[in-house]
Parts: C-alpha cells; sequence; structure tokens
C-alpha cells in the first residue's frame, strides 16, 4: 500500500495519530500544504512572521523526517487541485490526515472524498479529547465556556503517543528545498519555529523560570516572555501537542506545587478545547458576521479608519502600539487581543470579521477556532453570555501600562490625523461663470 500523509497543523512526530497511522505502508509521501488567509478586505498572502515562524517549523518538521529515511514535500495550492494530481502521478492508494476545524478546511475534505477513488482517512487532530469521551453529544454541546469546563475539566486525558521509530520509505520524487522565508525573529520577540524551540520553551517556562506558579497575576502583560507562556504558536502549528502540555503541567504540579496558577495555564487549554469544537460545530457560521444565532450588527466600513488600526495609526495610544507589536513580531498577549479587538469593534464600528482577517494573516499562532471564536466573543456573537464586551480603553492603559513603557516601546504615540478626508473626487463641482 502507497500512503500519502497530508501535514497539516501536526508538524511534528511524537504524538502524531495521522503519522502513526502510516507505519505499515509499503511506501509514504509526506506532503504540506502553504496555507492562503480569507479573501477578506484584499489582505494577501501571510504576514512576515507567519511565514517565518511557518517556513521554520517545516524546515525542522524536514530534518526529524530525513533522520528516520523520510522527507517532506512542500506545494503551494489548493488541496482539490493539488493533491488529485499528486495521488496521480505517485500511485497513492490511501491519504491519511489530521482532522481540523474550519469551513474552508471541511469542504476541501469532502471535495476529496468525493473526487478521489481511494479512502481518505482522517485521524484526531491537535487536541485533548474525543467527542466519545465527552459527557454530553456534539448535538447538546454547551453554548458558553463555563458549562463546559465544568463538564471536561474532570476529565481523563489520553496518553500521549511516543514517536515512530521508523517510518515506510518515500516513493521516488524530487524533494526541493525550503525556501527560507524574507523575515527573521524580531528581536523584541525571538521565538523560532520547530519542535525543538516549543520544547525548550515548555522546559523553561515550567522548570526552568516556574513561571507556571505565578501565571495567573502575570499572564495579561503585553510583552512577551515576561509573563504569558507563549507556548501558542508551537501548538497552533501543531510542533508541540497539546496533550503532552496538558501532561508537563501535571507533573509540574506533582513535582513542585499545585495552586491556582498552575491550574489556570490548563484552564486555558481548555477555552482552547472548547473554541475547537465550536468550530467543528458551528462550521460556516464561525464566519458570518452574525454568528450562529445570526444577531444584527450596525456596523460600517470606513477603509481609512481599518487601515490605521492594521498599521497602528490610531488616536488611541495603546491600541497602536499593540498594532505595531502584532505586526513586527506575530504576536500579541491575549489581554491585548481583546484591546485591539474591541477598539476596532466599539470604537470604530468596524465589522468584527475584518479584524479577525488580519489577525489571520499576521498572528505567528493562528487557530481557526480560537481566532475567530475570541472575535466572535467579543463582538457579542458568540459564545459571551454577556452579549460582547467593550473595554475602557482609558482604564486598560491605567491596568496594564501606566507609564507608557510598552506603548513607547512600540511606538504607540503617533502624530493626531485630521478626523476627515477630503480628495479632489469629494469636492462639489460649480458651474463656470
Amino acid at each position: 500500500m502507497r500512503y500519502l500523509h497530508w501535514f497539516q497543523n501536526d508538524l511534528r512526530l511524537d504524538d502524531n495519530p495521522t503519522l502513526s497511522s502510516t507505519l505499515t505502508a509499503d511506501s509514504l509521501l509526506c506532503i504540506y500544504l502553504l496555507p492562503k488567509p480569507r479573501p477578506w478586505c484584499n489582505l494577501v498572502g501571510l504576514g512576515a512572521q507567519r511565514d517565518r515562524f511557518l517556513r521554520e517549523s517545516l524546515q525542522a518538521l524536514r530534518e526529524q523526517l530525513q533522520s528516520l529515511g523520510q522527507d517532506l514535500m512542500v506545494l503551494e495550492g489548493s488541496p482539490e487541485l493539488v493533491l488529485p494530481a499528486v495521488i496521480e502521478r505517485f500511485k497513492i492508494d490511501h491519504l491519511v490526515t489530521e482532522s481540523i476545524p474550519g469551513w474552508h478546511e471541511s469542504q476541501a475534505l469532502n471535495h476529496l472524498r468525493n473526487k478521489l477513488e481511494i479512502p481518505v482517512t482522517t485521524q484526531p487532530g491537535n487536541h485533548l479529547f474525543q467527542p466519545a469521551q465527552f459527557p454530553f453529544s456534539l448535538d447538546e454541546y454547551p453554548d458558553t465556556f463555563s458549562p463546559f469546563r465544568r463538564k471536561v475539566e474532570v476529565l481523563a486525558i489520553t496518553p500521549t503517543l511516543p514517536a515512530p521509530e521508523a517510518l515506510p520509505p518515500p516513493p521516488a520524487a524530487q524533494f526541493d528545498a525550503i525556501p527560507k522565508a524574507a523575515a527573521a525573529p524580531h528581536p523584541g520577540l525571538p521565538l523560532p519555529g520547530g519542535r525543538a524551540a516549543g520544547l525548550r520553551r515548555l522546559e523553561q517556562f515550567l522548570f526552568q523560570q516556574h513561571g507556571i506558579a505565578e501565571y495567573k497575576q502575570t499572564r495579561n502583560d503585553l510583552d512577551g516572555l515576561s509573563g504569558s507562556s507563549t507556548l501558542s504558536p508551537w501548538l497552533a502549528n501543531g510542533n508541540l501537542s497539546v496533550r503532552e502540555v496538558a501532561e508537563a503541567i501535571f507533573r509540574y504540579e506533582r513535582e513542585h506545587v499545585s495552586n491556582e496558577s498552575t491550574y489556570w495555564l490548563y484552564f486555558e487549554l481548555l477555552w482552547r478545547e472548547f473554541f475547537h469544537w465550536r468550530a467543528v460545530i458551528d462550521g460556516r457560521q464561525l464566519f458570518r458576521q452574525g454568528g450562529r444565532h445570526d444577531r444584527r450588527l450596525l456596523t460600517t466600513f470606513e477603509p481609512r479608519s481599518f487601515a490605521r488600526w492594521c498599521a497602528g495609526d490610531t488616536d488611541f495610544p495603546l491600541v497602536n502600539a499593540l498594532m505595531r507589536q502584532l505586526t513586527a513580531t506575530g504576536w500579541m498577549s491575549n489581554r491585548g487581543r481583546q484591546i485591539a479587538a474591541s477598539c476596532l469593534i466599539n470604537e470604530l464600528g468596524l465589522d468584527w470579521r475584518y479584524g479577525a482577517a488580519f489577525f489571520e494573516q499576521q498572528l505567528i499562532d493562528y487557530d481557526v477556532g480560537s481566532n475567530y471564536g475570541n472575535w466572535q466573543y467579543l463582538a457579542g456573537v458568540g459564545s459571551d453570555p454577556r452579549g460582547g464586551r467593550h473595554f475602557n480603553l482609558e482604564k486598560q492603559t491605567a491596568q496594564h501600562d501606566p507609564n507608557g513603557v510598552f506603548t513607547q516601546k512600540w511606538g504607540g504615540f503617533r502624530p493626531p490625523q485630521p478626523e476627515h478626508v477630503l480628495d479632489g473626487a469629494d469636492w462639489p463641482i460649480t458651474e463656470p461663470r
């Protein structure tokens, strides 16, 4: 049997059920297709840092595969067009890939199942639980987080799988080098892609710095590495398995201390899990302005306001600093994302989906469920029982950047701009005398 493993958000060998399902194959072709952000508001391509982190992760995975006599083929294009051609060329008998949320992703997979004449098998993705473990069916899935958390936080997590010691050989094929990204890690947040870097950060935050022991008090720090675990990029790309992060948390609690802060890091993994399954259930509704409840929102689209928000050039210095941090590093703290999103939704009155699409383009830890789920939450069309959040920017600045250090560091203090801008097309035409 000739297998094709389509890597998606599982860029690792350890705890990878999809890869483990191919071990009996006679040959194995490993492929990754470079992603494209959703076509919103003329956003083209991946942000420089997201592209950089992804390519570093792919190169690290390729080197791991090569150590086992395998290789990685990285291609561009849609799965519906690329994979059938590859399958025909290499006479593949079986396509396997991980199960991931997302409307477009599920549509592509359904298309392949209908078009291909070979089995298309999905294996569990990078999440803590399987639906069979839930004390409820997916049709009864909680609408908000707290009921979900109370029912699942007592569940046992399936032990992680070891990395395979050997893999089937690849077919005779040309495996081109993965082009290096144009960007380098930003010195303000030097997070390299790849599993080894993710494991180093996990070890550092938990067992060297013991940052987990004070995580609940520091998690709202706006700068990375000063309070946040910053594990999300390696989780989003699948360099790390969420189950092995959970296992590390439990080991820390056994060997060192178990307190509210250590629980809170696991609490954040449960939020990630909640949004993952909500994305699976909600499907296309995850990208609708009114969400799954089809709530009406009164918004507008003013291109200049959106462009100023993206560039960090608004009338709100803290928001400017956060957006400039995002485009420079590819990362923003959870609190920062809430502040920036609230500004776009409430102060600027824009459609939340444009902000979500810009985050999708830029974030090195982009995850469809967490990104769009959190934006819906802030806009009041998702899982927030309060019906949306409006952050007081002055209060947030006083709480999280009282001395303006963060705002100054990231250039948030911008020259004032006129409220309205007119060009020649806006001027009235007068009759000549």
